[in-house]
């Protein structure tokens, strides 16, 4: 017997969350994709194998809303004009971290997506490659120096304190 939907969120909206956020990046985008994601998971409920491994199944539907995220920004006009003087803080949800974020968001595409869907969204390598695609073995190697580039940045951060 599957668990209640409700508790299934609890359980596995921040690793939801933190693959939205590995691929869009913190901000209102990733908060999207999140929210795309349970309520398409809650759709395909009721018809959801009881062997299905649910947090990989979310990853993977997070991914989805996660790339219909980026269509949708590459279609919509980017308003220009007076910008703000500085980066406003207000209204961004978790802003905890951001540093994090933004570092991960430096990383090369192919590193991002695959720390995010293997160290965030807890897939295998395997896994990992059959949704960017590649082999688990590039897959295991983009990993790794994608880690290997943040840990080089927080050394040079704790360095300059």
């Amino acid at each position: 017997m599957r668990e209640p939907f409700e508790r299934t969120v609890e359980r596995h909206g921040a690793t939801v969350l933190r693959v939205c956020r590995a691929v869009l990046g913190a901000g209102p985008d990733a908060d999207d994709a999140w929210s795309e994601t349970f309520l398409a998971a809650l759709r395909a409920w009721p018809d959801l194998d009881d062997d299905t491994n649910v947090e990989a199944w979310l990853v993977r539907v997070a991914q989805r809303k996660a790339i219909d995220v980026t269509r949708a920004r590459s279609r919509t006009a980017v308003p220009t004009g007076d910008l703000p003087d500085g980066q406003s803080h207000d209204g961004i949800p978790g802003r905890d971290g951001h540093d994090l974020w933004a570092a991960v968001a430096k990383l090369p595409e192919r590193q991002r997506l695959a720390v995010g869907y293997h160290y965030l969204g807890r897939l295998s390598h395997v896994e990992t490659a059959e949704i960017i695609g590649g082999t688990p073995a590039a897959v295991r190697r983009a990993a790794a120096d994608g880690i290997k580039t943040l840990r080089t940045v927080y050394q040079k951060e704790d360095g300059d304190d």
